[in-house]
């Protein structure tokens, strides 16, 4: 643009003010980046039609469990290729901050059931020979400096012994990797079968069932065949997506979705009214400058799109940087979270539509000083000046 010097040199004739307004939209960008990624979560994943793993939970609540009986009849349903369990557990590693998922399972169908877990074959048949055995990833692992053959305690927040202790020691057999760039291996497992016979109650349930959809199979079909067999009896059950499943979690605290809509929606009405204001202040000042502009030549258009072009300019500045801040945290969430909210991610379509909203922020802070600036009569101008 021909102009871009003489824009350029506009927007920073108040470093201080252009400064904080630049800081201002890099904050609202920041914001809008991270929880659009996390709106992403709770609105993805949610059509059971092309799923290919389903979980099957309670149908009244996620925390309610369901009878290790279930397992039979759900592997025999047609469309079923194979089923496992898994429930949570809760505990955290010395300190309550150091929380992460743990999970009682079937080991061998546990790793059958998610490929996407890499585990040395001789760790897989250690880990399911040792009744005290758990397995954990990459990432755990790394956290806290844990090697195979390290002895783990784990303190229960929920499930206590049937001694009364809290306790729980495991025997690492284990780590395993993932080769799904958006996974996660904070997590670790251990076997459902020491936890059936150590736990102090709840025996015989599970807390949720998972299973792989067979080649061909609908899954909706599969879905609803489930959830029939179970209709009317103590344990009704309710089939969906990982991704629902996962929401389910979070969803306890409250409507999350609308929550993020209002906090984006209050942050960019606040955002406009201080850029509108600053490009209100930065015309009224210029306003000598302006007539010396149509003076030697400039037509009203010419001045029109200039003064939107540095409103533009101070969006874009401030936009672009915290959306791409905001991006790189969100790779590190979505790694922590994927365990508990799998699908956090910043979409290219909100990337092109974080882009749209800085220029058109822009258009609209800057639209009512810019048609003052052209409507401006250079005599009128002169004389105020």
């Amino acid at each position: 643009m021909k102009y871009f010097r003489l824009i350029w040199k506009n927007a920073w004739r108040k470093k201080i003010r252009t400064s904080l307004t630049i800081l201002s939209v890099f904050v609202a960008f920041l914001l809008f980046s991270l929880l659009s990624a996390l709106g992403f979560a709770f609105r993805g994943g949610v059509d059971v039609a092309d799923a290919e793993r389903l979980i099957i939970i309670d149908k009244i609540s996620l925390i309610n469990m369901l009878p290790i009986s279930y397992l039979n009849r759900i592997a025999s349903t047609d469309g079923v290729a194979s089923a496992t369990h898994a429930t949570w557990f809760g505990g955290y590693y010395q300190e309550p901050r150091n929380q992460f998922g743990q999970f009682p399972v079937q080991p061998q169908a546990y790793f059958d059931m998610y490929p996407e877990f890499k585990i040395p074959e001789e760790q897989l048949e250690a880990f399911k020979r040792n009744r005290t055995g758990a397995v954990v990833g990459q990432e755990i692992a790394a956290q806290f400096g844990w090697k195979v053959g390290d002895r783990i305690p784990i303190q229960a927040t929920i499930w206590t012994k049937a001694d009364g202790g809290r306790t729980w020691e495991f025997d690492l057999e284990g780590i395993f990797s993932t080769d799904d760039p958006r996974g996660s291996t904070a997590l670790m497992l251990f076997q459902h079968d020491y936890f059936e016979e150590a736990r102090a109650f709840a025996k015989g349930t599970v807390g949720w069932y998972i299973l792989r959809v067979a080649n061909g199979a609908d899954p909706i079909q599969v879905a609803n065949a489930i959830d029939m067999q179970f209709a009317n009896s103590p344990n009704e059950t309710e089939t969906s997506t990982e991704a629902a499943f996962a929401q389910s979690f979070t969803k306890q605290f409250g409507n999350i979705a609308l929550i993020v809509t209002l906090i984006l929606g209050a942050v960019f009405f606040t955002l406009l009214l201080v850029s509108g204001n600053t490009m209100s202040q930065s015309v009224r000042e210029r306003i000598s400058e302006l007539a010396v502009l149509k003076t030697l030549g400039f037509g009203d258009r010419s001045v029109l799109v200039i003064v939107l072009s540095e409103s533009i300019l101070i969006m874009l500045m401030g936009g672009l940087v915290g959306l791409g801040l905001g991006w790189l945290i969100v790779q590190g969430i979505a790694k922590q979270m994927a365990a508990f909210l799998p699908g956090i991610f910043l979409s290219p379509g909100a990337i092109v539509m974080a882009i749209a909203m800085m220029i058109g922020a822009g258009i609209l802070a800057g639209i009512f000083p810019a048609v003052k600036a052209m409507r401006l009569s250079i005599i009128d101008a002169l004389a105020r000046a």
